[in-house]
């Protein structure tokens, strides 16, 4: 007889780490974060500019993600590495939103109450729209490639 469903399960201490999707989390990371620093650099906001490059790396990230889970789901091979690589790592350290936090701050502090809200909603917003057409553009690739065969 096995004992009671509602019985505590005992559980590990710590989650099991496997060493090789952790290096794919870090390569992942290292180049999101590579270009996420190379766009700073090459759309500076300036002490009263638009933060540019946080709106357009979280955008691409959005994009970039939504895009990735359909086709790691639905149209690649089973893998145990392309979605910790490009997910977690690239797009994770491409994208935060503590970066929109600290822009928006900025802006108020400069004043700027109006910016603020726009740049904020406008973050939101295109990010979702973003990750849509993602996963639009994934489903799109995953129905093409089942009519082929």
């Amino acid at each position: 007889m096995r004992g009671s469903p509602f019985a505590p399960v005992r559980r590990r201490a710590l989650p099991r780490i496997h060493l090789r999707v952790l290096a794919a989390i870090v390569v992942g990371g290292f180049f999101g974060g590579l270009l996420r620093y190379a766009v700073s650099l090459a759309l500076p906001a300036g002490p009263r500019g638009f933060p540019w490059a946080v709106f357009e790396v979280n955008t691409t990230g959005a994009f970039v993600l939504g895009l990735v889970l359909v086709l790691v789901l639905e149209v690649l091979p089973p893998t145990t590495y392309l979605r910790p690589l490009l997910g977690t790592g690239f797009c994770g350290a491409l994208t935060t939103f503590s970066s929109v936090a600290v822009g928006t701050d900025e802006l108020v502090a400069r004043g700027s109450w109006l910016l603020a809200v726009g740049y904020l909603l406008a973050s939101v917003l295109a990010g979702l729209a973003a990750a849509w057409l993602g996963i639009a553009l994934g489903r799109w690739v995953a129905a093409v490639r089942q009519r082929r065969g």
